[in-house]
């Protein structure tokens, strides 16, 4: 996608109320957030890669539990080891200090690993979220090698130009109007690569909203809530086209 390292802007939020349908427990082994379809289906998965606020976030387990209402087995892993960020962090955090020890060297592990286990568990045809942090391993992962048939990413981070040319199934991403994550030289640059590989991708802009509105937007203001559930719809039609079909 190419877009540029982590900044503030990926830990500050607002928490959104309700209750978790799904369950933590390890998978793959390593600790997960696990939701299941009504039916407990798991032929269809949706490998959840959350943001930097990691998997025991209620805002990401809550939309891991609106996938799994679509019909697909969700499993949002513990990218961090039990070391993820808290939101809104003391002034004086520092997010690239905390990011060296969360590597690719560090991250790959975890992301092959529940692919594996979701695949033993009976799925058939998987579909990659990643939002802010994870969209960089959406693009990691979304090929032959990685195993992961189709991708989405919101407000993708630090995802460099090699990894996103390594893409080779169809990708969709959900952009904010203010990001100085994935501003818009960076959209361009991302649409001018996908358009030269031919590959097959969808990239929506959403007005008046910014850097993290897909998981931590403040849903209380309409037009952010409008833009958030627009996201996750644009997800869900994505994998019911490139995963269920």
């Amino acid at each position: 996608m190419t877009s540029n390292a982590p900044a503030q802007c990926c830990t500050v939020g607002v928490k959104h109320e309700g209750k978790a349908a799904g369950k933590v427990q390890e998978f793959g082994g390593y600790q997960a957030y696990v939701s299941f379809p009504q039916d407990k289906s798991t032929t269809y998965g949706v490998l959840l890669l959350p943001d930097v606020i990691g998997h025991e976030f209620i805002n990401a387990q809550l939309i891991a539990d609106q996938f799994a209402a679509n019909g697909y087995f969700t499993v949002m892993p513990d990218l961090f080891s039990g070391d993820p960020v808290k939101l809104n962090p003391p002034e004086g955090f520092q997010i690239m200090d905390w990011l060296q020890n969360h590597l690719p060297a560090n991250v790959d592990p975890i992301v092959a690993a529940t692919i594996a286990a979701m695949r033993s568990a009976g799925v058939q045809k998987l579909g990659a979220v990643g939002y802010c942090f994870g969209g960089k391993y959406v693009a990691r992962f979304l090929n032959a090698k990685g195993g992961v048939d189709a991708g989405f990413t919101a407000h993708p981070s630090f995802v460099d130009e090699e990894e996103l040319r390594g893409v080779e199934g169809p990708l969709s991403i959900a952009a904010a109007e203010t990001d100085k994550i994935f501003p818009a030289e960076k959209r361009r640059q991302t649409e001018d690569i996908l358009k030269e590989m031919k590959a097959t991708y969808q990239l929506n802009l959403f007005s008046g909203v910014e850097h993290g509105f897909a998981v931590r937007g403040d849903v209380s203001q309409k037009q952010i809530r409008f833009a958030k559930e627009q996201a996750f719809y644009q997800a869900v039609q994505w994998f019911d086209e490139h995963v269920k079909a």
